[in-house]
């Protein structure tokens, strides 16, 4: 089998269904919308859930549950490896780590992630570090300052 031998099987494709082509066609006049009416119009379609102006489903069914979601803390999240622009023994807060455009905004506070290799001798003051992050910081002597 070639590459030029390659077809559909037979009833895969059908030719395109031409609509407002007269009489004969099958679809004239008014082309399978029927007469008049808001779907009759160009432009005439409604949004899903809409039930002709009666309150939809989705609005009449209670709103229910609580979710925490809405107070939980979002944290800026680096890792390690992008702090290796920082000179040796220097100290990285948030406010370096924004001045520096490793991130641009704190949220709630700095978390520290361990992927990545760190280089240089730091002090890393953040909200919050995994546990390998803070492993790999205080292997080359410097300081992982929970904040």
């Amino acid at each position: 089998m070639k590459l030029n031998d390659l077809r559909p099987a037979d009833g895969a494709k059908r030719d395109p269904f031409r609509k407002g082509q007269g009489h004969g066609s099958g679809n004239g006049k008014t082309a399978g919308r029927g007469h008049k009416g808001q779907k009759a119009r160009s432009g005439g379609n409604i949004r899903p859930g809409f039930e002709g102006g009666q309150t939809p489903l989705y609005r009449r069914m209670p709103k229910r549950g609580f979710n925490n979601k809405i107070f939980a803390n979002h944290y800026a999240e680096i890792n390690i490896g992008s702090l290796n622009c920082f000179e040796n023994g220097s100290v990285v807060d948030a406010a370096a780590l924004v001045e520096a455009g490793i991130i641009k905004n704190v949220y709630d506070g700095l978390s520290v992630l361990g992927s990545g290799k760190l280089e240089k001798k730091l002090t890393v003051k953040a909200a919050r570090f995994s546990k390998s992050a803070a492993e790999k910081i205080e292997g080359l002597g410097g300081k992982a300052e929970v904040v």
